[in-house]
């Protein structure tokens, strides 16, 4: 087997290759490197810088490498940015990944994993999230993952690709310092930047129908992650059809419980400042992990204080004066 990582060179990415090159498995890597950086990959991983979207170079790769099964991760995934930006985000997510299952399709490649997002259920009223939980993504991120999705499960269908889509919820940590999350969107590297610049962290909203009033979130390790991107490659030789399946830990914290942590391990408590909600965060988003333990013989391990002291060790790397 030989596995293309699209995206390889991100944050998720590199997570993914290390994971399946430490399992034995080949791994090929395309990125255009607009968020990812060559060094986050294993010695024996090869790069081939570019897009999802240049057909010719797809179809290339595929042949002279001899790629049997391909994971894509290579998105635009910034809420905000979708947005302002919407015709963009649909043709990158959407228009490179159908530029993409129609390279595997031509190459006769059977095995297929999408990296979609917790995004496509929207603002659910359900405090425990499963995979039946109807989908109505309330921006335009979320909907190309649902449509990414759709698009993933006709290929498969019509070409006999097996697929699985795998729904994240929120990821943090790293698996080493230089792995690390380099970028400031996340709660975790957003309280971090606020207070390197000795800043108070920041809530947006205190008055949610929840235990403390701010919104719950269900967080994975990145690491974790990788582990179920190897386990759902790894059976995809022994399923045909499709599978969906939610990837956390179907456990919640809140944001306030999260800057808690976030002082004990920094050991900078100051209090956070709360300012107005954001529009469209739900109160509660948590997963249901019960079909990831049951298809994919995969369960999350580590838990929120790993994930924070993680990232905080990788923060410092990046970010030293």
């Amino acid at each position: 087997m030989t596995w293309l990582i699209t995206g390889g060179a991100g944050y998720i990415g590199a997570h993914v290759a290390r994971a399946m090159t430490d399992a034995g498995e080949r791994v090929l890597a395309l990125d255009d490197l607009s968020a990812g950086f060559p060094a986050r990959l294993p010695a024996d991983v090869t790069l081939v810088r570019g897009s999802s979207l240049d057909a010719a170079l797809l179809k290339r790769v595929l042949a002279e490498h001899e790629v049997t099964g391909v994971v894509h991760l290579a998105a635009r995934k910034q809420v905000a940015e979708s947005v302002a930006q919407p015709m963009h985000y649909y043709q990158e997510n959407v228009g490179g990944l159908a530029t993409l299952l129609e390279a595997v399709a031509e190459a006769g490649i059977e095995r297929f994993l999408f990296s979609s997002s917790a995004a496509v259920y929207g603002n659910p009223d359900a405090e425990l999230i499963t995979e039946d939980t109807p989908c109505a993504p309330v921006n335009p991120y979320g909907e190309t993952k649902l449509t990414g999705e759709w698009l993933v499960r006709a290929a498969g269908r019509a070409h006999g690709i097996s697929t699985v889509c795998l729904r994240y919820f929120n990821v943090a940590g790293a698996a080493t310092p230089e792995l690390a999350d380099t970028g400031v969107f996340n709660i975790v590297p957003m309280v971090f930047d606020r207070l390197t610049r000795d800043e108070a962290p920041r809530i947006f909203g205190d008055d949610y129908p929840t235990p403390d009033g701010t919104c719950i979130r269900d967080y994975i390790h990145v690491a974790d992650l990788a582990g179920a991107h190897l386990a759902a490659a790894q059976g995809l030789g022994d399923r045909s059809g499709d599978l969906t399946v939610n990837i956390g830990r179907g456990e919640g914290v809140s944001v306030r419980e999260m800057v808690t942590v976030i002082g004990e391990v920094t050991g900078d408590r100051r209090p956070a400042v709360v300012e107005p909600r954001r529009p469209g965060d739900a109160p509660v988003s948590v997963a249901s992990a019960a079909r990831a333990a049951a298809e994919l013989g995969w369960t999350a391990r580590r838990g929120v204080h790993e994930m924070i002291e993680s990232a905080w060790r990788g923060w410092q790397l990046h970010h030293a004066k």
